[in-house]
């Protein structure tokens, strides 16, 4: 075969390679102010509700029935993600500081130095591209301040509410001795015992430091091996019955702000410090406060959000096929399918699939934005 001949066939192989990507592989089920839902979206989020149910330990008719009841919703969550990054842009809210805070806390904890290597270690724990996530990380945060603004900074509730809920039910407020813990933990798993010699001298320098009065939370975060660095090591409150007795019989005789000395565990060294104590008996209501905000406020946040969600959609251009429903539906919204011509193609080609990639949500649950810090987290060493 000739040159001219094989680069001929070549180009038409390119050609008839094109032609088929452009064929319609996938059928929009919803459009959002003209951004689109897509049918196989709809059905990987069900997939992984599915995965996540099984893990949950359904099955038979129990997951039938639990994922009948999360198909309901699936499409409802779609539209109130898209209207409120929507929303963060019409408010002209910025996360891009936060966005990159959060890569960079993600890679401290990865302790990975290199950004390519940081890079490719994101594509593989999250099965996108970097681009991606990072995309996903700023859409989560625009929802969150969404939230935060539009809905939390409205809920109030009295001092006088609290006050009078903490004096009738005291008993929800009997506490055993409680202590305040942060941590940071020096892993020696995989280590040669060469290696485990000079990691007790590096855990027994950190509580020098510490003891000289630097701060805690930035040697855990700089160093501790533990999930707990993020947050500076700190744990929440333990009774003493939450604690192997080794170290129960340690911090409980201490005051407030002691260091221990590393102690040898299974994984590695770890460093406590007592951050508060908590004698046994009611609990003040200046330690509970935060807890009774939140019960107060539990009831009135989800229909405030609702209600809200509800605002957004009487306000967009919504379009759903026939054949699906959104649960969320505005009363009197009309959302049914226009007619052709009236609107873009009703379906996708795969470029545009490709572009608008699935992408699951990664590495934090989102906390309830008006929720104020609690006193009383509980966590694990």
């Amino acid at each position: 075969m000739s040159l001219k001949r094989a680069v001929i066939c070549v180009f038409l192989a390119v050609c008839a390679g094109r032609a088929a990507d452009v064929r319609i592989i996938e059928q929009i089920i919803a459009k959002v102010n003209g951004e689109i839902i897509t049918q196989s979206e709809i059905k990987r989020y069900l997939r992984a509700a599915e995965a996540e149910l099984r893990q949950q330990g359904l099955t038979g008719e129990r997951l039938e029935q639990a994922l009948k009841a999360r198909e309901a919703d699936i499409l409802r969550d779609r539209i109130d993600n898209l209207l409120l990054v929507q929303r963060a842009k019409e408010l002209d809210i910025k996360v891009d500081s936060d966005v990159t805070k959060q890569l960079a806390d993600l890679q401290r904890r990865a302790k990975i130095a290199d950004q390519e290597k940081f890079q490719e270690f994101v594509r593989e724990q999250s099965g996108m591209s970097f681009e991606d996530f990072r995309q996903q990380l700023t859409d989560d945060l625009l929802r969150r301040r969404v939230i935060s603004q539009e809905i939390g900074s409205k809920i109030h509730i009295p001092r006088s509410e609290i006050e009078k809920y903490y004096k009738e039910h005291q008993d929800e407020f009997i506490r055993d001795e409680r202590v305040f813990l942060s941590e940071i933990l020096i892993s020696t798993v995989g280590k040669s015992p060469e290696e485990i010699t000079a990691l007790e001298k590096k855990a027994r320098s950190l509580v020098e430091r510490a003891r000289r009065g630097e701060r805690f939370p930035e040697l855990a975060r700089d160093n501790s091996d533990s999930e707990s660095a993020e947050e500076g090591g700190e744990l929440g409150a333990f009774s003493r019955r939450d604690l192997q007795p080794q170290i129960a019989d340690i911090v409980f005789a201490q005051q407030r702000g002691y260091v221990t000395d590393p102690i040898r565990i299974p994984n590695g060294f770890l460093i406590l410090r007592v951050d508060e104590k908590h004698n046994a008996g009611l609990a003040s209501l200046e330690e509970v406060e935060n807890e009774i905000f939140q019960k107060l406020a539990d009831p009135k946040f989800q229909p405030a959000v609702r209600e809200y969600l509800t605002k957004l959609r009487m306000n967009a251009f919504l379009e759903i096929r026939e054949g699906y429903v959104d649960s969320g539906a505005a009363p009197g919204k009309d959302t049914s399918w226009m007619r052709a011509a009236e609107l873009k193609p009703e379906t996708v080609t795969k470029e545009e699939v490709v572009s608008r990639r699935y992408r699951p949500r990664l590495f934090w649950l989102i906390p309830m934005p008006w929720v104020r810090t609690a006193g009383t987290v509980r966590g694990s060493s």
